[in-house]
């Protein structure tokens, strides 16, 4: 298992029967912002450039602009700042569904309690050991455990689910080296036992910041208390779980409200635990087996509205890693990897034992439908070959223990390009010897040459020093 070091985090005092999502304020916000001037939203982003983030009434303008051509420009200042912080990595994972049980009824997912047609399915230790050297083989060197929300799934069977992914070590270097989890709300004391299971980040979406269609979708199960979700990532913090990742499911309600409530979100957590969340996810309702809500989302959100959400949070939150998971399809997936998403899932299976059996993967085991089938080589290929980015496997900062507050004080110094750009190309050697097609090697070798010539005499002397040993078969080398 990795060893890591972890800062500590101070939480100051929080009332956790209180929520810090004012309905009433986010909709004055939205009130005041409805008729946004060129001048308005043309200052607001010269002001994004700076990369300092935005309030939340200047990201109730950018939501309401209404001129195609400023469109255009908030793409432009996103694709800027995501250069400027990220570079052109995209970080490599893959979901491990470790169980669909799961006790909450949610109206719009497939692993709903009252969904009686779903194939039930909670992976034994093997089963586990299966699916990970599966991924291993793809080349995948982290993984995003997901756990139903049930009893079964508590947190010392999650614990052991880990250990378990952690020990599988095979061939040419195969093995996970982070591991995220998303999982049901913990109390301190649960958080603090998965701590110890050296995880990485600890993901849990509110779905719905709107309290009121928070209880008409959640109609029962631990999930049905909106407060104790919304406090999730403070009892994290309070744990020692440094980077937390959050999201809302657009399509549940107005995504001028989700988002804005979501920012706010952000600022809570800076404000009281020191530091926001390490990551964002933007998943969009998806055609669920058993959720009539999901065929037909009451706030349906289009692809151009889905870009300009994505475009915006980029400028409001510049250091935050932005998620995309296979929920979307491969051309969206490629138009917001401009627009400032630095994370995508690739090869993706969404039902318990999916990676084994691939009579799985049929939408009577699977939590929504993919967008996006193609397999991990594939894709790896069209991001260099179209989108001239780094596949990344670098899971250094969080061995490092550059993490929560100490990364994010890196990535505002712009300093995390130094140590990421390197590691992307070190580990992405890795995955072109050991994993890759013919063609997708030649393509990633291409790209790296050309990715060193573009850095200093000094840097690219150290990078063709950790190149070579790659070479010659050592692994997991990082800066």
């Amino acid at each position: 298992m990795s060893t890591h070091e972890h800062h500590s985090i101070t939480v100051s005092d929080y009332n956790p029967n209180v929520s810090f999502i004012d309905d009433q304020a986010i909709w004055q916000a939205i009130e005041d912002a409805s008729h946004p001037s060129r001048d308005q939203i043309q200052a607001i982003l010269e002001k994004a450039r700076q990369c300092e983030g935005l309030s939340i009434r200047e990201t109730a303008l950018l939501l309401q602009n209404q001129d195609k051509a400023l469109d255009e420009a908030l793409f432009a200042v996103a694709r800027e700042i995501k250069n400027t912080i990220y570079g052109n990595r995209i970080v490599m994972f893959a979901p491990l569904y470790v169980s669909n049980h799961c006790a909450n009824s949610c109206s719009y997912c497939g692993f709903n309690a009252d969904n009686h047609e779903l194939k039930r399915k909670t992976l034994k230790q093997d089963e586990i050991r299966q699916e990970v050297t599966i991924l291993e083989e793809m080349g995948h060197k982290r993984i995003l455990a997901v756990y139903g929300e049930h009893p079964r799934n508590n947190v010392q069977a999650i614990v052991e689910s880990i250990q378990t992914m952690y020990s599988v070590k095979q061939g040419k270097g195969g093995e996970i080296r982070r591991i995220n989890v998303n999982c049901a709300p913990m109390s301190v004391e649960d958080f603090k036992q998965l701590k110890t299971a050296a995880i990485g980040t600890y993901q849990c979406f509110q779905e719905t910041y709107h309290q009121d269609t928070y209880s008409k979708v959640h109609l029962k199960g631990k999930k049905t208390d909106y407060l104790y979700r919304l406090y999730a990532m403070h009892r994290a913090m309070e744990a020692g779980i440094d980077d937390v990742g959050i999201g809302a499911l657009f399509g549940l309600y107005d995504h001028r409200f989700e988002l804005l409530a979501m920012l706010t979100h952000v600022q809570q957590l800076e404000k009281d635990c020191g530091v926001g969340p390490h990551t964002i996810s933007f998943p969009r309702i998806e055609p669920a087996h058993g959720s009539a809500l999901s065929e037909k989302p009451p706030y349906e959100v289009d692809d151009e509205c889905f870009k300009r959400i994505v475009a915006i949070t980029r400028l409001a939150v510049p250091y935050t890693g932005l998620i995309m998971s296979t929920r979307e399809s491969a051309a969206l997936r490629k138009e917001l990897l401009e627009l400032g998403v630095s994370q995508i899932s690739a090869g993706s299976r969404t039902a318990p034992g999916g990676y084994q059996d691939s009579k799985l993967n049929q939408h009577d085991a699977e939590q929504f439908s993919l967008g996006d089938h193609r397999a991990m080589d594939e894709i790896i290929y069209e991001l260099v070959t179209d989108s001239d980015a780094i596949p990344s496997f670098c899971t250094g900062c969080y061995r490092k223990g550059r993490t929560g507050d100490h990364f994010m004080g890196l990535a505002k110094q712009q300093f995390i390009g130094k140590f990421c750009q390197p590691n992307a190309l070190i580990t992405f050697r890795e995955y072109l010897n050991d994993y890759a097609s013919d063609k997708t090697r030649e393509a990633g070798n291409a790209l790296i040459e050309r990715e060193l010539a573009k850095m200093s005499p000094s840097r690219e002397r150290n990078v063709r020093v950790c190149l070579k040993k790659t070479d010659a078969g050592e692994r997991d080398i990082y800066l």
